[in-house]
């Protein structure tokens, strides 16, 4: 009896035996030590890097103007985004494989910086200066564009550049190159100024084209004259209203995407994939057909 009794729990301790063995044969979870749970350690973090968040969402939030023909507006009717850097922004959405949220916020929040994680990029013709770099890291410039100067349809008085708009009423956005510009202040890496306009009466709106509309209520009314990108202005024209340009360009600006760099999640592979992609465009002739499509022309080489 006692050696049934041995017998029968020597059994029992061989199949304990086996099961321990059965279970630990199970897979680790992922992300390899014990107890890990999560991405694995090959891969950056959704919480501290943000490339990862945005593939991991699918979504890209992208700031820019509703109100910038024609590189961005929202139109009411079809309730669409449109214009050239709406898709300048969705072919880059489309590139890391997500989708592009195009948000409205105000220029001078945008340039202001510490975006606090509101959006992710902006897709919004900013120059490149050097007090912007401070603040921002940007892709190479997309495209480029000339500063230039309008007036009312009914001006005679303003024809030459050099001496006919000293100490006149300047209308522009605010927080824009062209304000900088006027005070004599413009630092873009590599280019030079020749500042002739002296003495403005810089007055300043929220966009360029509430200073276009400014422009609009009449000869002097409230502007003299307004200052912003030649494609602004020529699109402006188009859909009828009432300035033209004078002159020749003031100037060319290189204009690129732009991000946060007191971003509380790390942005740096964001700007590293962006950048990459916008060279794409370049060389595979996205850009170009997209400004031949806006524009008319290419204005996205030096």
């Amino acid at each position: 009896m006692r050696n049934l009794k041995l017998r029968s729990f020597a059994l029992l301790l061989t199949v304990f035996a086996v099961v321990a063995a059965a279970c630990s044969d199970e897979p680790e979870p992922a992300g390899g030590g014990s107890g890990a749970t999560g991405t694995s350690s090959e891969s950056p973090s959704v919480e501290q890097d943000l490339l990862a968040r945005i593939q991991a969402d699918g979504v890209i939030r992208v700031a820019t103007d509703q109100k910038y023909k024609p590189q961005s507006w929202y139109d009411t009717k079809s309730g669409e985004w449109k214009g050239f850097d709406v898709e300048v922004a969705q072919e880059v959405a489309k590139r890391l494989g997500v989708t592009a949220e195009i948000e409205h916020q105000e220029w001078d929040l945008v340039t202001a910086g510490s975006w606090n994680d509101r959006w992710d990029m902006n897709v919004g013709s900013m120059t490149v200066t050097e007090e912007r770099s401070t603040i921002f890291s940007f892709t190479p410039a997309y495209y480029y564009t000339p500063a230039s100067i309008a007036v009312h349809s009914d001006n005679t008085s303003i024809q030459d550049l050099t001496t006919d708009l000293d100490g006149k009423k300047i209308c522009v956005g605010s927080s824009t190159t062209y304000e900088s510009f006027l005070e004599q202040q413009l630092n873009i890496p590599g280019y030079t100024f020749d500042y002739v306009i002296d003495d403005p009466q810089i007055i300043t709106y929220a966009t360029d084209t509430d200073a276009l509309d400014n422009l609009a209520l009449g000869d002097g009314a409230r502007c003299d004259a307004a200052m912003t990108a030649l494609p602004t202005i020529e699109q402006y024209i188009a859909d009828g209203g009432p300035v033209k340009v004078v002159g020749d360009p003031l100037y060319g600006e290189p204009l690129a995407i732009a991000f946060d760099k007191a971003s509380p999640i790390d942005n740096a592979s964001l700007v590293d994939a962006v950048s990459a992609i916008i060279d794409e465009m370049h060389a595979d002739g996205t850009l170009t057909a997209l400004s031949m499509k806006w524009y008319g022309e290419d204005i996205t080489q030096v």
